[in-house]
């Protein structure tokens, strides 16, 4: 009813959106999406698309290489960051609102190997100084409502962001982004986190610096496994 008598635009063809649950874009886009599957090639540490046949039997020793300095445990997204799922990043970046076929979406990546295995949600936190001016945290909505879908235990307390680090700028390597958010992170109450799996929710994985930093410092403090979900990956 909402959506009839306040009509938006999708954000990718800009035909009207017919329900607030498809926001921010119209069900025909949401249909045409190319979302990650369980039989697409990946690496399978950092979840990079490949174009090669592999066996099923080997695709856990499937690597690209590039991801190989980085410290997470394995890191999956629903797909690429076009589309619907670009449309989706930006608009929850504006307003802390997550629709229903996004929401789904991401709990489907989150069943599916090896990130399954996780057993505690942790958002990315932002800095305080960066929260109050976007006015909420997007890794945090995201968090609550995947904890709230899967049942999955949420934390959004132990990890924190104590340094305003540089908004990563388009054209930044990965060396400069892992130079920008060196020491970003610290863990308060490591014991709530010794031996579990945990699940570091982000919006967007681009280089893997950000996630990697966070997981230096969640395994330092005690955690088994630090996987990471994101809604797209660049």
């Amino acid at each position: 009813m909402l959506a009839l008598v306040y009509p938006t635009a999708c954000a990718v063809c800009g035909a009207s959106v017919e329900s607030r649950h498809d926001a921010p874009a119209c069900a025909m886009c949401w249909a045409r999406a190319r979302f990650f599957a369980d039989d697409d090639t990946v690496c399978w540490k950092c979840g990079a698309i490949s174009e090669a046949a592999v066996p099923d039997d080997q695709r856990k020793t499937i690597r690209c290489g590039g991801c190989d300095p980085d410290n997470f445990t394995a890191a999956r997204a629903c797909g690429l960051y076009e589309g619907v799922l670009r449309a989706s990043v930006l608009a929850l970046k504006r307003e802390p609102h997550i629709g229903k076929r996004l929401l789904q979406t991401m709990i489907r990546t989150q069943r599916r190997a090896p990130i399954a295995a996780a057993n505690l949600i942790i958002p990315v936190p932002l800095h305080g100084k960066r929260e109050r001016e976007r006015g909420h945290n997007q890794a945090a909505v995201l968090a609550h409502e995947l904890a709230r879908g899967t049942g999955l235990e949420l934390d959004e307390h132990v990890l924190v962001r104590r340094m305003h680090t540089k908004r990563h700028r388009a054209g930044m390597d990965a060396r400069a982004r892992r130079e920008s958010v060196a020491g970003a992170f610290a863990v308060r109450a490591a014991k709530q986190i010794v031996g579990r799996r945990v699940l570091l929710i982000d919006d967007v994985f681009t280089t893997g610096a950000t996630v990697s930093e966070c997981a230096t410092v969640l395994k330092a403090a005690g955690a088994e496994n630090v996987f990471v979900l994101t809604i797209a990956r660049a």
